[in-house]
């Protein structure tokens, strides 16, 4: 039987959301999402756009509306959880077709709709950093007409909803962290040099599809030798040469949840810096990993990081951590930083994104894996060769 999220609980998503948005005094949300970051509509939907934006209007009662762009309706129909879809010319592609004649809805209409005809005053949108100038232009120019109401930054009321995975999110997750698991033994297996960055991006990628993966959970980088230190970055297509540190960062999405897996790999035999960089990584991983309990304070857990790093020299090579949520997104609320001031709770999902950068020598590498968190620590979602990885050249 096919591992996924039933429609009871997109429909109890809504109802969590709602009860929410009453205790907050909030009458209208807009879920925003895009192509690549589509959390906040997915997580109401399970509609990823492509090409064009796409929103989820939700009322504090009612039913939501999944907003779409003029092309989308038939891709829409066959996937959303949500059965009410209205097009508004604004959610088109950024390529801006007018489509002459189309019979499309605005902003006012669905607003009224969802709301059931009564005035707004409060308007909140999850989404902020994505929401792009022209369908927030478009929305404000629609708000007179429907109320006139304040708008307010919602993310956090989503994210924190999203916080804690249910048990079917969980076996996504894991099955999301099955696949990439296998498509990091076949690089590991297969990289040598004189392969291209991405050509080894290819092999993890013809296993993840193989194994029924949807597609990346991000553009992930393979990065070889000098100039590795890069915490964010893509494949370069780099020739990979004897000596080198290879800074390997695969996931994949599965339903719509993200994995992740960082592993360095040494072409031939590590040296004292490679090997002193990456047991440095893997020391403040497993002390991430004995820390983490449903009950702890996050701070603790990036102290854990940060003293043992401290303790074995590597303080000045950490650049953020040590952990950040993982679920529609690859990194998504809440952080585990040195300022969190928080407790972890059963449930919660996170990524060990342990990223050490030598930047005199200008290589790099990240120690990645997801977790579960649970009342008597941590269940590793992948744990493959978390050790200092020698490919016989």
């Amino acid at each position: 039987m096919k591992i996924r999220i039933e429609d009871q609980e997109f429909k109890e998503r809504v109802c969590k959301t709602q009860k929410i948005m009453k205790q907050e005094g909030l009458d209208m949300l807009l879920a925003y999402g895009n192509e690549a970051e589509p959390q906040y509509v997915r997580y109401y939907s399970d509609y990823w756009p492509s090409f064009e934006s796409a929103g989820v209007l939700i009322a504090q009662q009612g039913e939501p509306i999944l907003i779409i762009g003029p092309e989308s309706s038939t891709y829409a129909g066959g996937v959303s959880r949500i059965k009410k879809i209205r097009k508004l010319l604004c959610f088109r592609e950024s390529s801006e077709p007018e489509y002459p004649g189309a019979k499309l809805d605005d902003f006012v209409s669905v607003i009224r709709e969802a709301a059931g005809g009564k005035d707004v005053k409060t308007f909140g949108i999850a989404g902020n950093c994505l929401i792009t100038h022209i369908i927030f232009e478009a929305l404000q120019e629609a708000l007179p007409k429907v109320g006139s109401p304040k708008l307010v930054k919602a993310d956090l009321l989503v994210s924190k909803i999203r916080a804690k995975k249910s048990p079917a999110e969980i076996a996504c997750m894991r099955e999301a962290y099955r696949i990439t698991q296998l498509a990091m033994k076949k690089t590991v297996e297969q990289i040598r040099p004189g392969m291209t960055e991405n050509q080894v991006k290819g092999i993890a990628l013809s296993v993840i599809f193989a194994e029924g993966g949807e597609g990346e959970a991000y553009p992930f980088w393979i990065l070889t030798g000098k100039d590795s230190n890069q915490a964010i970055s893509r494949c370069r297509n780099k020739v990979i040469e004897p000596g080198d540190l290879v800074h390997i960062q695969i996931g994949t999405r599965y339903e719509g949840y993200a994995s992740t897996m960082g592993r360095p790999v040494i072409i031939g035999k590590a040296d004292e810096r490679q090997k002193g960089l990456i047991e440095a990584g893997l020391a403040a991983q497993r002390a991430v990993l004995e820390t983490a309990k449903a009950g702890v304070n996050a701070k603790e857990v990036s102290d854990a990081h940060y003293n043992t790093l401290k303790e074995l020299g590597y303080a000045g090579h950490i650049l953020y951590g040590p952990c950040h949520g993982t679920g529609l997104m690859e990194g998504e609320y809440p952080w585990i930083e040195s300022n969190s001031d928080y407790l972890l709770e059963e449930g919660m999902t996170f990524c060990t994104c342990i990223y050490l950068g030598d930047d005199e020598n200008r290589i790099g590498m990240r120690i990645e894996d997801g977790f579960l968190v649970t009342k008597e620590g941590t269940e590793s979602f992948s744990d493959y060769r978390r050790e200092v990885i020698e490919i016989s050249e």
